[in-house]
């Protein structure tokens, strides 16, 4: 009921503003009669002249403003207003007090009942605020839609352009520049006079008369059952069906509530494009007259059923009620900002006096910081002039240490490189040692191998020698024995040219050791004559060193089974017993 007076409030403001033909802001009493009886008339309201009389009933016999006419108004008509009377008859009177005085004179494209119509749009789509305006926003919306129905396509930076020039001192348009905006042909250029009306008139239908669809389709009686054309007027509560589109015949109507539904149907009695509305006492047969149009009936009157079950007002108002809604948050969120920006614009203010008073001590403190700084710079002069002959002397003292230091350099530098020379001698030195004790060493390791080599060569001579008198006392013993002997003699033959073989191997050994020996000892020779040059030179240069010698050179003893074999005693003592030997046999 709220929304319904919002929207009679605005109408009739229009009229009252109308009746104020100075400007004043008041109208006179006989005046608000007419309007309050025409106003009763119209919206069906009992009229009380009686009230009327005493509600206005002062002192003063002058007129009356807008404030002092609400409290009646109010009380006695808008407060008994019922949802039953003729909305467009009720706007029509409003509009008839109100267009001589402000439509314009100027030609325009539309008819004055184009310009009603859309005067009612814009009692419909303006904020609720007075005096009424529309805002850019909901301007942008209108003729988005009458530019959808007249066919054409939108151009949005022909609006852009317009909002760009829109005067800065109003926040919107009032219903007389939206007629002549809209009259003027600006948004609607190629297009008849003709178009335009119908499309005014199709978002009339739409906006005002909450008209959802509408359209012509065959309709089955329920009686004769015969098919008839009607002109189907869908709305949030009712689909009305009329003989023609001027609605001036009305033939019938579908209540339609949460527990309606609509249905599809196949094709029958040569009809196509079939579909059913089902209510709670009767059904209804339709035939569109194509399946696009029979989908779009369809689909409409489900998302009505729809929203009478969630008792959801219909799209276009619910569409305006988020837009001002989001308005009101973009206001507000603008207020807040501009909050911020006051208290941010004394926050600045304050601390650009605090910038001036610290911009004042800063100077007062720049005055004595000079002061100071001449009696420096002074200062700084004298010890400028101390500091040049502190620095004479220095240089001096300087040049004097840098001579001393490049002596002890020079000194340091001698020093050094005789270290380095010492240091590589005596790597050198360490060299020769150690080849020379290398050399002991492989010398050592090949006579343990010549005595192993001779010591094993002895052992396997004597036990050929034992086998050889075995086999000879074997021979002599017997005769009988003879093939047995053989055998055994044949298997020592083999032994024994197994053993020759194993003696030809020693001796090959033992021929590699006395080549690695020779070697070694050709080692030993050189380190021993690599030493004596050191030791020399050593001896020439410092004669702290004294180099550890070889043994002697003299020619060594030689014997059948390799040199240095036996010493001189062994000899001897061999060479007495071979003798006894021989004298003995």
């Amino acid at each position: 009921m709220g929304g319904l007076k919002d929207q009679l409030l605005k109408a009739i403001w229009h009229a009252f503003t109308a009746l104020d033909l100075d400007h004043s802001g008041k109208v006179s009493k006989s005046q608000l009669k007419v309007l309050s009886h025409n106003l009763c008339t119209v919206l069906k309201v009992p009229h009380d002249p009686v009230a009327l009389e005493e509600h206005f009933r002062d002192d003063d016999e002058g007129p009356v403003s807008n404030q002092g006419y609400m409290p009646y108004l109010n009380k006695f008509i808008l407060e008994k207003v019922q949802d039953n009377f003729d909305k467009i008859e009720f706007n029509r009177m409003c509009w008839t007090l109100c267009v001589k005085k402000n439509l314009t004179k100027s030609p325009l494209l539309i008819t004055e009942e184009d310009a009603f119509k859309v005067w009612v749009i814009f009692n419909f789509l303006s904020e609720d605020k007075y005096p009424l305006i529309i805002v850019p926003e909901e301007i942008e919306y209108l003729l988005k839609k009458l530019t959808e129905a007249m066919g054409g396509g939108w151009q949005q930076e022909q609006f852009e352009h317009y909002k760009v020039n829109f005067d800065d001192s109003k926040d919107g348009l009032s219903a007389w520049e939206l007629i002549e905006l809209i009259g003027n042909g600006q948004f609607s250029k190629g297009m008849d006079r003709q178009t335009v009306s119908m499309a005014i008139n199709e978002v009339f239908n739409e906006l005002i008369l909450d008209v959802l669809k509408q359209g012509y389709m065959m309709k089955k009686g329920h009686k004769r059952k015969n098919w008839t054309e009607r002109w189907f007027v869908l709305k949030p509560n009712i689909i009305s069906y009329y003989v023609g589109e001027d609605l001036k015949d009305k033939k019938g109507d579908i209540f339609l509530d949460e527990n309606c539904c609509v249905e599809s149907l196949p094709d029958k009695d040569g009809k196509k494009c079939l579909f059913l509305v089902k209510c709670f006492d009767k059904t209804f047969e339709i035939s569109a007259s194509d399946k696009k149009k029979k989908q779009e009936w369809i689909q409409a009157i489900h998302s009505t059923i729809h929203l009478l079950k969630l008792g959801s007002p219909p799209p276009h108002k619910e569409a305006r009620q988020r837009r001002k809604e989001l308005r009101k948050k973009l206001l507000a969120e603008q207020e807040e900002l501009e909050r911020q920006m006051k208290e941010l614009q004394a926050a600045n203010e304050n601390k650009q006096q605090e910038l001036e008073a610290v911009r004042k001590k800063l100077e007062e403190a720049a005055s004595r910081a000079a002061e100071e700084e001449k009696k420096r710079l002074q200062t700084q002069v004298e010890l400028q002039a101390r500091f040049n002959t502190e620095l004479e002397r220095e240089k001096l003292i300087r040049q004097q240490m840098e001579e001393q230091v490049a002596q002890k350099s020079s000194e340091l530098e001698q020093y050094l490189q005789r270290v380095r020379e010492l240091e590589d001698m005596y790597l050198k030195l360490q060299e020769a040692l150690e080849d020379e004790r290398q050399a002991r060493q492989d010398e050592e390791t090949v006579r343990k191998l010549q005595a192993r080599l001779l010591e094993e060569e002895s052992s396997k001579r004597a036990e050929l020698e034992k086998w050889h008198l075995e086999q000879q006392q074997a021979i002599q013993t017997t005769e009988a024995e003879k093939q047995a002997l053989e055998d055994q003699r044949a298997m020592k033959e083999q032994a024994l040219q197994e053993a020759m073989e194993q003696l030809r191997r020693l001796e090959l050994e033992r021929k590699q050791a006395l080549e690695q020996y020779e070697g070694v000892k050709k080692k030993l020779e050189m380190a021993t004559n690599k030493t004596k040059s050191w030791k020399d030179k050593v001896a020439q240069h410092e004669g702290l060193i004294r180099l550890i010698e070889p043994g002697s050179k003299k020619p060594h003893l030689i014997t059948n089974w390799g040199p240095a074999a036996f010493t001189q005693a062994e000899l001897e003592e061999r060479e007495k017993s071979w003798k006894g030997k021989k004298t003995t046999e």
